[in-house]
């Protein structure tokens, strides 16, 4: 039970902390964050598909929906920001520059999700539970 309750908090934190990043970038003009794409020489069609992964990802975890397929799309945008954008920096970065080590902390706990699942309080423990109950009918 401890591990779910565990599972739980990071299921949350991280959904909250994705949608609130994916709507800050349509919120700020989602046509900065296709040129800051272009300027990584990311294709700038790109900042869309991160963007609406964040918002609806976030959603999804906050709900519990898909949170294994929704945590491997999330450590892949993390592991993309730390090498492209980040990596530079260092762990700490210095100066202006932010370091990675906040990214890191993401794709860890996108990992975790990915790995363990999360079902308690989860929209997948609902229809996990509709589809044993097909499953024992037929």
């Amino acid at each position: 039970m401890k591990q779910e309750v565990g599972g739980l908090v990071l299921r949350l934190t991280l959904g909250v902390i994705f949608f609130f990043h994916g709507f800050a970038k349509f919120q700020g003009g989602i046509e900065n964050t296709v040129g800051m794409f272009a300027d990584l020489g990311l294709p700038g069609f790109l900042a869309y598909v991160v963007a609406f992964t964040e918002l609806i990802g976030g959603v999804a975890l906050i709900l519990g929906l898909g949170t294994r397929i929704v945590s491997a799309l999330l450590a892949i945008i993390m592991v993309v920001a730390i090498i492209k954008v980040k990596l530079a920096n260092g762990l700490l970065g210095g100066g202006q520059a932010a370091g990675f080590e906040f990214d890191l902390a993401l794709f860890a706990m996108s990992i975790y999700l990915l790995l363990n699942g999360n079902k308690l309080w989860a929209v997948d423990q609902i229809l996990s539970r509709e589809s044993d109950v097909q499953k024992s009918a037929a």
